[in-house]
This record gives structure tokens, sequence and C-alpha cells, in this order.
């Protein structure tokens, strides 16, 4: 008991003395960050010490900002999510995605939410506060000490329920027709900042990943191979058949679910599917046809599609792919 006692002080005077521009009257972005991640443990929705950016964290991040910040300053997610790694302690660390290594090392490169999404994997906080955020009598200590430090205004008054139906919408926009996706879009850009904007597609984008390994059963619908379950592992990514870049199509028709190095081929035009389902292999190069991983054995081949014909891919986008990626 001594011991827990005496993490959870370290870290209650850790979050009331964070390092904050003090301008304004202090920089909100590191509490409400912190009172975002405390919400997520609440929910369950982060049970280790690794805190991936997630729809999940960016909208409670901007639901409490709406609650609690009363000044002018810009809502970025980005600066804490970065700037918690210069506390002091290091019980914040950035773990970059590969290649990533040195640029995250430019904090003037990580301002925006694009540069940081695409750049760092997720943070890795000390085990010890993951274990204080896993158990509500302290995470309820950390939570409060964070309002009455930074908001004390209104640190008696009840938080709204966050739970207000926006991860529901992503998800049932993702099964709407691409038409009516790409106006919803459309409509957003125009009307958002490029910083929220960024933020809603990068949320509208994971919805789509996840839903589209969702609907295939993660399972890679040509090679069928499938591993879930085990440590949330699944080894297939959402694979977009026109790229997003160019029709800001994120609905379930454009969408298949490949394991990696089908998913690059596929991407790299060096095998489509054609009208009948079938996947096409380029001639377009050499490669080693007596390995048992040949491309040239999936030749031919019918993907597996979902269940429902609801959910089946456009044969017009794979019409397209043909056309504009794949090489004869």
């Amino acid at each position: 008991m001594q011991e827990v006692n005496r993490v959870i002080e370290y870290f209650i005077h850790a979050f009331t003395h964070l390092r904050r521009d003090s301008k304004k009257g202090g920089a909100p972005h590191k509490p409400i960050l912190l009172l975002a991640i405390i919400h997520e443990y609440e929910l369950g929705r982060i049970s280790k010490n690794k805190i991936f950016i997630t729809p999940e964290l960016t909208h409670s991040f901007s639901v409490f900002w709406n609650q609690l910040v009363d000044t002018d300053h810009d809502q970025r997610f980005a600066l804490p999510f970065y700037h918690l790694s210069g506390e002091k302690g290091n019980w914040w660390q950035l773990v970059p995605n590969v290649g990533c290594e040195i640029w995250i090392e430019n904090p003037g490169s990580m301002r925006s939410f694009g540069n940081l999404s695409a750049a760092v994997a997720y943070a890795e906080i000390d085990p010890n506060l993951a274990s204080l955020f896993l158990i509500k009598e302290s995470r309820d200590v950390l939570k409060q000490m964070v309002l009455k430090t930074y908001f004390p205004q209104k640190s008696t008054q009840p938080i709204e329920n966050q739970e207000d139906g926006y991860l529901d919408d992503l998800r049932n926009e993702v099964y709407e027709p691409s038409a009516e996706y790409k106006t919803k879009l459309l409509n957003l850009k125009k009307r958002l900042d490029p910083e929220t904007y960024q933020i809603e597609v990068y949320n509208r984008g994971t919805v789509f990943r996840r839903e589209v390994v969702k609907v295939y059963n993660e399972s890679c619908c040509i090679s069928e191979l499938r591993v879930s379950a085990l440590f949330t592992i699944t080894m297939v990514d959402a694979c977009h058949i026109v790229p997003f870049s160019k029709d800001f199509n994120n609905s379930l028709n454009n969408g298949i679910a490949l394991c990696p190095n089908l998913h690059r081929a596929f991407d790299r035009g060096l095998i489509s599917v054609n009208e009948n389902y079938e996947v096409i292999l380029s001639q377009s190069f050499k490669e080693n046809t007596q390995s048992e991983y040949s491309f040239s054995k999936i030749e031919g081949k019918t993907i597996v599609l979902p269940n429902d014909k609801v959910f089946w891919p456009s044969l017009a986008n794979f019409e397209w792919h043909r056309k504009n990626v794949f090489k004869r």
C-alpha cells in the first residue's frame, strides 16, 4: 500500500505541475488530453500502457475541450500528444512509425495532426501510471486533481456524457452509398478548419479500416489468412480499391481485406481483380514461380466475398483499378 501511495503521489505532482505555455491563463491542451485518456480507461477502450491515436480518443479530447475551455486557444490534439514527451520523468514516450524516427525529433513538424498521425505509432506511458488508470479509485483521484488544478471553476460541475453518437455516425457512414459519403466529406472540408478536417478524415479512415476487416471476418480475401484475437492482432489490412485521395471514397464497396504483402501488390498494380471477382496477375514483373508464396499461385482465384452481397466490392471500382493502377 505504501508503494501505491508513493506512486500516486508522484503522478499527482506530475499532473498538477505540467509544463505549459503561460499565455492566456495557461495552455489547456495537456490537461484536456489527460482527462480524455482517463475517460478512455474508464470505458475500457484503453487497457494497457500504449495510447494509440483513435477516433474515440480524439473525440473525447474534443468533448472535454468544448466543456471546459473558455479561453481562445486553438483546439489542437497534436500539440499535447507530442509535447507530453517533454514532461519530467519521461512517463510519456512516443514510439515512431518505421522510418519516422528522426522526424519526431523535430517539434515544429509535429504541430499538425496529419504529421503527428503519420509519424507516431503510439505513445507509451509508464506502466505504473497505466496501473493507476486501471483502478477506479486512483483514476478518480488523478481526474479530480487535474480538474481542480486547471479548471477550478468547473471542477465541481458534472461532466456530461461523452457518448453522443459521434462514433456510431462514423460507422454508419461507411455503409452509405459512395456518392453520399463523398458529399458529406466535401461539405466538412468547406466548413471545418484544416486541422479539424484532418482529424475527421483520419477518424473516418480508421473506422473504414475497422469495418472492412469486420465484414471480411478478419480474413484476407485472396489468401484467406486469418490471425485474430491473440493479443488483439489482426494480420489483414483494409485496402481501398480506388485510392481515397482520388475520390474521397471510404464506403465499404470501395474496400477489400488483404494481408500486407497482397495489399502492397494491389496498390502497386501487380495484381488486380476482374469482372468475375477473379485475381489477375501483371506480366510486368518476374518472380520465382517455384516459391510456395509465388503470386502465380493466386492467379485466377476467385476472391472470398462478404456473406452479405450489399458489402461486395464494386466492379466499377475494380474496373477503375485495372485501367489506372494495374500494370499490364
